[in-house]
């Protein structure tokens, strides 16, 4: 099978949201995105995009999405982080996910990046086999913390 990967385009982003929910249902939280292909497009592209996307096109349809943005270390300096990397679940095992890998690993180091950071979740041992047969480091001992919207609203409420 070919398959292209290329940096996606705004007219992709519907095709990207579909992933984004597809995967939010395989991670078993299906009413969360409330992000809308408008959203998208307005804050991955223009003067000040924040975030990059890169695309895995099969027959010119978008089967594979990898969504990254800039961080800041103040332990390395500049990092990138990897939001999500999905894979249409029809077109998973076919190369798709490792290129997409690929691709951010390349930009990152064009960026000359420190580190490369991204989740996972502890039962998705296929994508954990993926990222330990690359040379990815699992951190068993950090949690991931999150403030939500109305925890921000709480908090400030609160201040």
């Amino acid at each position: 099978m070919s398959f292209t990967i290329r940096k996606a385009k705004k007219e992709d982003m519907s095709q990207v949201l579909a992933l984004i929910n597809q995967l939010a249902v395989f991670e078993k939280e299906p009413e969360a995105v409330i992000i809308t292909v408008e959203d998208l497009q307005k804050d991955g592209f223009g003067d000040h995009p924040a975030f990059i996307c890169f695309v895995a096109e099969v027959n010119k349809k978008v089967e594979g999405t990898a969504i990254v943005f800039h961080r800041f270390s103040t332990w390395k300096g500049k990092i990138l982080h990897l939001e999500d990397l999905i894979v249409n679940e029809t077109m998973r095992g076919m190369g798709l996910g490792t290129a997409l890998l690929d691709e951010v690993v390349k930009y990152g180091h064009s960026l000359g990046v420190k580190r490369i950071n991204w989740e996972v979740l502890n039962w998705n041992k296929p994508a954990i086999t993926l990222y330990e047969k690359k040379g990815a480091h699992i951190l068993h001992d950090w949690n991931v913390v999150h403030l939500n919207e109305q925890g921000i609203k709480n908090y400030i409420a609160n201040l």
